[in-house]
C-alpha cells in the first residue's frame, strides 16, 4: 500500500507544480497587458511559504503612480489566485537596474 501512497503524493505534486507554472504565466501575460513595455520575470525560488514571484520592471519614463497602479492591480490578481488555489504568489514592481 506505501508504493501507492507515494505515486499520489507524486502526482499532486506534479499537479500543484503544473497550476503554479500555469498561474505564473498568467500573471506574467497580466502584467504585459498593465504594461507591454515592462520587463517580467517569474521565479519558482520559495522562500517561507510562498510558492512563487513575479517581477515587473517597467520602462523608467514610467511615473510612480503608474508603477504603483500596476503593482497593486497585479497583486490583486494574485489574490483572486490565492483564494481560488491558495497559490502565495508575490508581485512586485521595481525600478529597472541601471547598468555602468
Amino acid at each position: 500500500m506505501a508504493p501507492r501512497r507515494k505515486s499520489k503524493d507524486r502526482r499532486v505534486l506534479l499537479d500543484r507544480r503544473a497550476l503554479l507554472d500555469a498561474k505564473l504565466t498568467e500573471l506574467m501575460l497580466y502584467a504585459k497587458e498593465l504594461c507591454p513595455e515592462a520587463v517580467v520575470e517569474a521565479s519558482t525560488i520559495q522562500y517561507d511559504d510562498e510558492d512563487g514571484h513575479i517581477t515587473v520592471f517597467p520602462p523608467p519614463t514610467l511615473s510612480e503612480a503608474e508603477e504603483e497602479r500596476i503593482e497593486l492591480t497585479l497583486s490583486a490578481r494574485a489574490g483572486e489566485i490565492f483564494d481560488a488555489t491558495g497559490l502565495f504568489i508575490l508581485c512586485a514592481v521595481f525600478d529597472t537596474p541601471t547598468h555602468s
